[in-house]
């Protein structure tokens, strides 16, 4: 398949706070219940091994991310672990009940966060879950060169890989918000509300789906922007981890 840089909803500054926390809370949701990124935990460990860091700052984590999920695995290696969550669109409400139940574990930044040039202070092995298609070619090597110049490890790992059948499967999309959503915490009557009243939330969601898998990168497309990094000492790997569905990673440090 051609990839076809579309726009999603969830990007646009003008798209409702309340629709957009609706869609990152379903993401969050179903990743936590599918245990969706378990496969790429023994990447993030060599991350954390090469940024000498016991921090995880994860970029564009929506409604907490892939990373919440499995924090309990990476602790298994890194019982002190702690996370940051940051967005450009930071879901307040989402941040503050997962730092509530973290027991200290998670934080976050309340204020927007700009993937393609992290502020100095963010220091630590930053991660990205399903949220590198988002950026156009542009702005997706800016996010790597920044992370290469600033000699900061960095693991991105997408799921939208860009198929026939991962298209089709995401036409199912508002059928899955529909049979999920009373599940989803905290309860939210405008969640209620905007998916089975006004059907807003499912229908949004399958389209930013059915985008996720037109833009995402496949290897060749990010081994092509890899090789325009000049930076030395700096090392990336790009590959597969998993089966159903099999995830795209990037991991990038520095040879300290």
């Amino acid at each position: 398949m051609f990839r076809f840089h579309l726009f999603e909803f969830e990007d646009q500054p003008w798209f409702p706070n309340i629709l957009r926390r609706g869609i990152t809370d379903y993401l969050q949701f179903a990743s936590d219940k599918t245990n969706l990124y378990k496969p790429a935990t023994f990447v993030i460990f060599k991350g954390l091994e090469k940024s000498n860091s016991k921090q995880i700052v994860d970029l564009c984590s929506g409604g907490g991310g892939g990373i919440v999920k499995i924090i309990k695995h990476i602790q298994e290696k890194y019982p002190d672990v702690k996370v940051v969550l940051t967005d450009k669109y930071p879901n307040i409400e989402a941040f503050e009940n997962l730092a509530k139940q973290s027991n200290g574990v998670i934080s976050y930044v309340d204020t927007p966060i700009d993937a393609t040039d992290i502020p100095k202070e963010l220091q630590g092995f930053r991660t990205q879950f399903v949220s590198f298609h988002h950026f156009s070619p542009k702005n997706a090597f800016k996010i790597l060169d920044n992370a290469a110049k600033s000699k900061a490890a960095i693991g991105i790992f997408e799921v939208t890989e860009r198929t026939f059948i991962n298209f089709i499967a995401m036409l199912l999309t508002p059928f899955v918000v529909m049979a999920v959503t009373p599940f989803i915490k905290p309860f939210s009557w405008s969640r209620l509300f905007f998916t089975y009243i006004i059907p807003a939330i499912p229908f949004f969601t399958m389209w930013d789906g059915l985008v996720s898998v037109l833009r995402t990168y496949t290897v060749e497309e990010i081994n092509e922007m890899i090789s325009k990094i000049d930076e030395p000492g700096y090392n990336w790997e790009v590959g597969y981890v998993g089966k159903h569905p099999r995830i795209i990673y990037i991991l990038g440090y520095h040879n300290n």
